[in-house]
């Protein structure tokens, strides 16, 4: 099946009352389920916006059903606001493609 590209935007808010370790804790587990979606081709890219507890991917998934599971798996989901816009392939982007094949 044919996965499709998704602009990403995650904002985290942790809890102020949350202690240390604990998010700690969650940050290790966030950092290896997102190598985890890396390794698996889901997380293509990713850029942290400076100053903000944020940021911005590229993902890939079959349907937006799947990347709704994708980053519910994240353990800092419960925290986030996530902001998904779907991206179509560009005339440039595709004549590039079939340059290379």
């Amino acid at each position: 099946m044919a996965r499709s590209e998704f602009l990403v935007r995650i904002e985290i808010e942790l809890p102020g009352e949350m202690p240390a370790a604990e998010a700690e804790e969650l940050r290790g587990r966030e950092r290896k389920r997102g190598t985890e979606l890396r390794d698996a081709g889901h997380l293509i890219r990713i850029w942290r916006v400076p100053g903000r507890r944020s940021n911005i991917g590229i993902w890939a998934a079959a349907s937006v059903s799947e990347l709704h599971e994708l980053l519910a798996s994240l353990p800092l989901f419960p925290w986030m606001s996530v902001e998904v816009q779907p991206l179509a392939a560009h005339p440039l982007e595709e004549a590039d493609r079939r340059l290379s094949q």
